[in-house]
């Protein structure tokens, strides 16, 4: 994630040095790929985490980090509905066409 640390939980030794192993293992840069291809496949619709988690195969504990960092890049955000007590998740693009923001998705 050139040069940006992972979320990890703080206080904890072992979750920072997991996040450490993750990022220079690659993985993490795969899972986010993944995560943001699900989003973006689930269109205006968007997707809760706990859907996105069994349409990967992946634990919350893998996807919901890599949602984080999305959000923090700008590339997803909270899309102000919610699906059962969930916070429904689009791709920051398709938040602005719902917004009237913009006339074109690409």
């Amino acid at each position: 994630m050139s040069g940006a640390v992972l979320p990890f939980i703080r206080h904890s030794v072992t979750s920072a040095d997991a996040a450490d192993a993750y990022q220079r293992s690659g993985n993490a840069m795969t899972s986010r790929a993944r995560v943001l291809a699900a989003i973006t496949a689930a269109g205006p619709r968007g997707a809760t985490d706990k859907e996105l988690q069994r349409a990967l195969d992946m634990r919350g504990s893998t996807q919901r980090p890599r949602r984080v960092e999305l959000v923090r890049t700008g590339q997803v955000e909270d899309s102000g509905q919610v699906r059962g007590r969930s916070v429904v998740w689009v791709v920051s693009r398709w938040a602005e066409v719902e917004r009237g923001e913009t006339g074109r998705l690409f």
